[in-house]
Order: C-alpha cells, then sequence, then structure tokens
C-alpha cells in the first residue's frame, strides 16, 4: 500500500480497532440505518440487492457518521474552539449538526451554487456559512484561512483518519443486518465513503469487492487507480453534486489501492431513473449521488454475476424534489 504521510496523524490508514472505537462514538448519536430490498429489483437484475438507506441518516446522508466521530475524537480544551469544514453540502450539514450536538461553533466553506436546501439546512443546525465560487477560488485554502484565525479545527470530508473509520461503520452496519456480500457499491466523491467501505469489507468479510461509482464527467477516481496516482481535474459539472471533487483524498487513493478497489462510472442521464425506480417502487428519496450505487447495476456499469449477493450504499437523500400537481389539479 502507498504510504501516506507519517507526520501527520488525520492521514494514518484505520484499521478495525479504530473503526470499532468510531461505532461505539456513534452509538446512540447516529441512526443505524435500515437496509431495503427490492423483490423487482432482484428480478430485473437476477441477483439479490440490499440497499443500504444512507438518506434516513440524520442530516440526510452518511456524512454525519464521520464528522461526529472526528468531533468527537477532539480533546475537550482543543474541541471549544469550534470546527471549520468546506462542502457543497451533506459535510457542512453533517459538521454544523455535530458541532450542535458537542455544544461548539462551526463556520462552514460553502459553494455559492450549493443546493438550496443543503445551504438552509447547514444555516438551521446553526453553523455561520461563507461562500465562495467553485471555479475560481480555493475552499480548501479559505478554510485553513479561516480556521487559524479562530483557532477551530478543519474538519475535512474525507481526508482524515477518523473522519473513514465513521463513514466505515456504514458497511460494517450493512455486513452485521445481512451477512457476507459479494461486493459493495458506494459513490465516489473525495473517496471516503468507498475508502471506509473498503476498510470495513478487509475486516468483516474480506473476499467482498469495494466497488466506487463516479459520474462520467467526474471521474478522477478511476483515472487516479487506472494510472496508479492521484489525478486532477478541472471541476465537473454533473447531477450529481455530492461527487464534484477535482482528485481523490491522499488518504482514500492509499486505502482504494492497497485494498484493490474498483471505480465505475455512470452518465447523468442513468441517475433520474434510478431515482424513479427508488421513489415510485421503495418510496424513498434519494438525491443524484446517492442513486450512483445502483445505477451502476441498472446500467451494467458494475456487472454482478447471477444470484450475487450486493450492497448498495444510498449515500444520502438530500435533494430538491418536489413532484408537479396532476394536470388541471391546483397545487394543495
Amino acid at each position: 500500500m502507498p504510504d501516506t504521510d507519517p507526520s501527520d496523524p488525520a492521514l494514518v490508514v484505520p484499521g478495525a480497532a479504530e473503526i470499532a472505537t468510531a461505532r461505539a462514538r456513534l452509538a446512540g448519536i447516529a441512526h443505524v440505518t435500515p437496509v431495503l430490498t427490492s423483490a423487482t429489483l432482484d428480478a430485473r437484475l437476477g441477483i439479490r440487492v440490499f440497499l443500504k438507506a444512507e438518506n434516513f441518516q440524520r442530516t440526510g446522508s452518511f456524512k454525519f457518521r464521520g464528522a461526529v466521530n472526528a468531533v468527537a475524537a477532539l480533546p475537550e480544551a482543543i474541541r471549544r474552539f469550534g470546527v471549520v469544514a468546506y462542502s457543497s453540502g451533506n459535510h457542512a450539514q453533517a459538521v454544523a449538526a455535530a458541532a450542535r450536538h458537542f455544544g461548539i461553533p462551526a463556520v462552514i466553506v460553502m459553494p455559492n451554487d450549493a443546493p438550496p436546501p443543503k445551504r438552509a439546512a447547514t444555516a438551521e443546525y446553526g453553523a455561520r456559512i461563507v461562500t465562495y465560487d467553485r471555479y475560481t477560488e480555493d475552499r480548501v485554502a479559505m478554510a485553513r484561512r479561516i480556521a487559524a484565525r479562530l483557532g477551530a479545527t478543519l474538519v475535512p470530508p474525507f481526508d482524515h483518519h477518523d473522519v473513514v473509520a465513521g463513514q466505515a461503520s456504514a458497511a460494517a452496519e450493512l455486513l452485521d443486518a445481512v451477512g457476507p456480500l459479494d461486493a459493495v457499491l458506494a459513490p465516489v466523491g473525495g473517496g471516503g465513503l468507498l475508502a471506509g467501505t473498503a476498510l470495513a469489507l478487509a475486516a468483516t468479510c474480506p473476499g467482498a469487492a469495494a466497488i466506487g461509482v463516479e459520474p462520467e464527467a467526474g471521474n478522477d477516481g478511476q483515472q487516479s487507480l487506472a494510472r496508479g496516482m492521484r489525478v486532477t481535474i478541472p471541476v465537473p459539472r454533473s447531477l450529481a453534486d455530492g461527487a464534484l471533487t477535482q482528485c481523490l483524498g491522499a488518504l482514500p487513493f492509499a486505502v482504494l489501492r492497497g485494498q484493490g478497489a474498483r471505480i465505475v462510472t455512470v452518465p447523468d442521464a442513468a441517475l433520474r431513473p434510478a431515482m424513479r425506480f427508488l421513489a415510485e417502487r421503495m418510496k424513498l428519496v434519494v438525491e443524484p449521488t446517492g442513486a450512483l450505487g445502483l445505477a451502476a447495476l441498472q446500467t451494467g456499469a458494475f456487472a454482478a454475476p447471477a444470484g450475487a449477493r450486493v450492497g448498495v450504499i444510498l449515500s444520502g437523500g438530500n435533494t430538491e424534489f418536489l413532484p408537479e400537481p396532476p394536470t388541471g389539479l391546483p397545487p394543495s
């Protein structure tokens, strides 16, 4: 496995003990989200599919897990100065909610085109929002400056061992609920969820494949694994706003290479049918990024053998989804 920077404890790869510690910290704070199945989906795909519904997690996404674990791990003397994060929405909400839980201040750097529901929720959790232009400004540099000025702790969205250990709890719960799996699919932005998934599989179900799914327009992770080095791309444009990173994090990249994870891609055109199936047949509201894994199965971007047992992490449900009223009828 490529080494992470040993001088930076944030980039140390978490193991089974760290994942267990994260799960203990999350107990009673984060939800143990349900695992759902669909006979219709299984029949169409010829496999058994187990959907880990992180859209039911607090703040509406898996990000709450990593944020709570990272904040909980801070010594009280440091934690009281607050936290700073940068995010287009889900990590923003998660850090804001985690900060509120621990009674500390939070500042969130968000793009000015972040989905309005995500920005509104972040503010409602009590965070102060600082906006930036994702196409012209450096959010990381901005967040670091704010953290240094306030004496606060920067909680990155994926490049931190406590964040990755917290995200691993989702796959660990999935395995607890359904037993051994042949593969688990997870969306990929900066790689924290997929890295956590790969580590959880390595600890409990080492024969299972960790499969990441990116939008075609933002396949920096796929390119990185193929070339054996982190690849940076221009800011992508996709419906999957939670996956619009330009480069995998250093820690996730090291984990994914070391664990032999794979990444596949799907076009934006495949996301709406996946979201529609989840809404119409399973009554689930899932955001475009959260539907990446199901879209990969429906399009064949990842083709599991007949009868395989496959987990899919529906990473979140924070989306603008307001059905139109029937034609000729006034809105209720």
